[in-house]
């Protein structure tokens, strides 16, 4: 376990443990039950690099009630010695990251004598660590996220809620400039990485790039690949969701065979999609050299609204699979899946990169893929964490998934879009209606409705909200006993449904290392958290609204009792 992205503090019967993510810190805090009479909950101060030290903000309060009905402009954001957190854990994402430790200092809050409304300090105790996104002990791989609109607060006091996009019809040509602000922040490492990819290929006239691409209608990245000229060949999807009227992929592609020449760019769909994204770069000799990969489509969506990760993987013989699966896409799509490139996994163990298995579809039956996932999952031994765009898809493990809080002795924290049966979106397309949450003691999760937060936050959020423009939530993940002592990160391109992994070209990832785990871990519980708080204001009233609990409410008592589940997220995070 690397000490850069996991560390522990102690003094005098509190703890605190750091996991960093990608540019955010999950801050784990436990304490010796004997200090409980009277906690009031913990303040967390942060000094980050370039100072000064402030304590991080509660949306909850003990005076101020949140229902409902409350609009934005009615919330208020406390102070965490005034508001403390009355949970065990805390998620710091900054709102603008910067090279250089960040110090956090958490603090035990006691309620002063009854009728007072003063809080007391009790034992503190301080931990330091980077956020910057960085990996580096591995020096050939790199991954990161999006920051999507989860931070709507923050976004609105940043950007003041601008639109991402012109008004009116979608197309290729707006000018990019005036919301080149706005992308950076929003698509956050995974914007960096995509484009920091394509101006490296661009950037050497012996490069040549192949491209797998399901959505394609980022204007900066059309461009980017139409300065390739003949050095692009292309996979595209033509699927009828990117050639229904208004969709602007056939331009794409047409702009890109006028570049490349007609010959360079294929467009197809397998038996349902060409779901790969995927960018492979080859030296002067045609052979290719490094592969980027993930979640994340090229495309406004996929990097500015959704939840999503790249990865990139600088080696030889990595990119030289994605090529192999590349060249049957182009050559014998219809064929794919009688290929011997999509019927195993493949191990990689290069100095440089982390220990990984790779498996490309589509596949002639799914468990060549989906059995190692689900073996994983059934396997577990302490936490299976998840963001996986829809668990409605056929096979064991998205009902493992849909099941898992249901096991005794795991920890179950999972994120899903939930979809309307049936009901035709733009171009045929369904709608979606909400967001399932799973997390421990609920058998069937929470739904958040986006008919409700549409009506809580403010534009440009209330359309996204709405429902109308597709998926919000786009990751493909599933992490493994991420604290445990085999840790295991799926994520790819893959659904990792049944259908999909035979009738769609997908590539799908399993990665063994902690500090990537920890990574995906922290980002699940980001994803889950922002919902679940919408979730709990959805049916907040005005008798029974959300406010901090007080002293006579014992609410640090479910921690330290082990037959509830609070005791083993306690124990789970800080140990």
């Amino acid at each position: 376990m690397q000490d850069s992205i996991q560390v522990a503090a102690a003094r005098n019967g509190l703890s605190i443990k750091a996991y960093r993510g990608d540019g955010a810190v999950l801050l784990a805090f436990d304490l010796d039950q004997h200090l409980t009479a009277d906690l009031a909950g913990f303040s967390i101060q942060c000094t980050p690099p370039n100072g000064p030290a402030a304590y991080l903000l509660n949306r909850l309060s003990f005076d101020t009630p949140i229902t409902a009905t409350t609009t934005p402009q009615q919330r208020t954001w406390t102070p965490s010695n005034q508001a403390p957190f009355q949970k065990f854990r805390w998620m710091d994402f900054p709102t603008d990251i910067v090279p250089g430790a960040y110090t956090y200092i958490v603090t035990a809050m006691y309620f002063g004598p009854a009728g007072s409304t003063q809080l007391t300090p009790g034992v503190s105790a301080s931990i330091s660590l980077e956020l910057v996104p960085s990996q580096p002990q591995f020096q050939h791989f790199e991954m990161g996220f999006t920051r999507g609109y989860l931070s709507s607060q923050a976004y609105a006091g940043k950007f003041k809620n601008a639109a991402i996009e012109p008004t009116g019809a979608k197309t290729l040509d707006y000018d990019t400039a005036p919301f080149e602000a706005q992308y950076a922040w929003l698509g956050y490492h995974a914007r960096t990485m995509m484009f920091g990819f394509l101006h490296e290929c661009l950037a050497d006239p012996e490069v040549s790039l192949d491209l797998f691409a399901y959505d394609l209608d980022e204007p900066d990245i059309v461009r980017l690949l139409q300065q390739f000229g003949p050095r692009l060949r292309a996979v595209l999807d033509n699927a009828p969701l990117h050639t229904h009227p208004g969709a602007v992929e056939p331009e794409a592609r047409a702009r890109l065979q006028t570049s490349a020449g007609a010959a360079n760019v294929v467009a197809g769909h397998f038996k349902r999609f060409s779901h790969d994204k995927v960018l492979i770069k080859k030296d002067k000799d045609g052979q290719p050299i490094k592969v980027l990969t993930g979640s994340a489509n090229f495309s406004v969506r996929g990097l500015y609204v959704q939840a999503n990760n790249v990865l990139i993987f600088d080696d030889p013989g990595t990119a030289n699979l994605y090529e192999q699966a590349f060249e049957v896409a182009f050559s014998n799509m219809a064929h794919a899946d009688q290929s011997p490139i999509t019927g195993r996994w493949f191990d990689i163990a290069t100095a440089g990169l982390p220990p990984f298995s790779v498996s490309f579809a589509p596949h002639s039956n799914a468990s060549i893929s989906l059995e190692k996932v689900s073996t994983a999952v059934r396997n577990a031994q302490s936490s299976v964490l998840f963001a996986v765009m829809e668990l409605d898809g056929g096979g064991d493990l998205l009902q493992q998934l849909r099941e898992i809080t249901g096991r005794a002795g795991i920890f179950s924290y999972g994120i899903t879009q939930a979809m309307k049966s049936g009901a035709p979106g733009q171009g045929g397309l369904p709608e979606t209606t909400g967001v399932n949450l799973y997390k421990p003691g609920q058998s069937n999760g929470i739904l958040t409705p986006f008919s409700y937060l549409k009506g809580q936050v403010p534009g440009p959020f209330q359309a996204e909200w709405g429902g109308g423009m597709g998926q919000v939530i786009h990751d493909k993940f599933v992490v493994v006993d991420f604290n445990d002592q085999t840790p295991l990160v799926f994520t790819g391109s893959s659904n990792l449904a049944e259908g999909g992994e035979m009738q769609n070209g997908d590539n799908l990832l399993n990665i063994a290392d902690r500090a990537t785990a920890i990574a995906y871990a922290v980002e699940a519980i980001r994803l889950v958290d922002h919902f679940h708080f919408r979730a709990s204001m959805q049916s907040a009233t005005s008798e029974q609204p959300l406010t901090l609990q007080p002293n006579e409410a014992n609410w640090w008592a479910p921690y330290y009792d082990p037959t509830n589940l609070k005791f083993h997220d306690r124990t789970l995070f800080s140990r």
